[in-house]
């Protein structure tokens, strides 16, 4: 029996993050995509990805989504069947990083949440590509339906997360490591390290595409995930 599939979108972002995915794979299994904007920590957020989940499930997360994966899986991971990691970062919030985010949340309160989120889409957010444009308005689109609390709350999660590299280290079930070349936030070199932390990953990264290859390079990335969702469970 083909295990569902729980999906975790990135800071700002829903299910149609994973949109060519959902089309893609929901005629092969059961998929869930779960909320990343329910808490104010990663570890209630992953909490709360635990309570709704199926009881043993495939685990893929993006950016945010990647970060409550690591969690979900150190919380419980004989429930985690295999797991994708895309576009992320396992360690802890850098200080500088954690500070810049503050005028961002001051700007937010004061009712600038598109300004704050066309600033954080610089131009090398996403390779480009003839529909560049159309997926910078997606996000948009995205982060202005989920609304300025939850930007509060998802950027105060991320300046208090912890650092996972020893999770890495302890994932014994199929892994998908992968990341856009032209990711510029989570560039390739940071996966590369993940993966040599995770005991037989599988690293990809991916032509033309940045920080969502999701969205940015559909076709490649269903192949990618249809041949780590055929990985067997049991890893020599």
């Amino acid at each position: 029996m083909t295990e569902p599939i729980v999906f975790l979108p990135g800071m700002m972002c829903d299910a149609r993050l994973f949109a060519p995915q959902l089309d893609a794979l929901s005629r092969e299994r059961a998929i869930m995509v779960a909320p990343t904007c329910v808490g104010d920590r990663i570890e209630e957020i992953a909490s709360n990805v635990l309570t709704s989940a199926p009881a043993k499930f495939a685990l893929a997360g993006l950016s945010m989504g990647g970060i409550v994966a690591m969690e979900v899986y150190r919380r419980a991971p004989e429930r985690v069947t295999r797991i994708a990691l895309m576009s992320t970062n396992p360690m802890a919030e850098l200080p500088d990083r954690a500070a810049a985010r503050e005028p961002q949340i001051v700007k937010v309160k004061a009712g600038r949440l598109p300004e704050v989120m066309a600033d954080e889409m610089k131009p090398q957010y996403l390779a480009q590509g003839p529909y560049r444009q159309e997926i910078l308005n997606l996000c948009m689109d995205m982060a202005e339906a989920l609304g300025p609390d939850v930007f509060i709350r998802q950027s105060r999660a991320l300046q208090r997360r912890r650092d996972q590299q020893a999770t890495l280290r302890k994932i014994k079930c199929p892994a998908l490591v992968l990341c856009g070349e032209h990711d510029q936030l989570c560039p390739p070199e940071r996966h590369q390290f993940m993966a040599e932390l995770i005991p037989y990953s599988i690293f990809k990264v991916i032509g033309g595409a940045g920080h969502l290859p999701t969205l940015e390079q559909a076709t490649v990335v269903n192949d990618l995930m249809r041949e780590w969702l055929r990985q067997p469970l049991v890893l020599q």
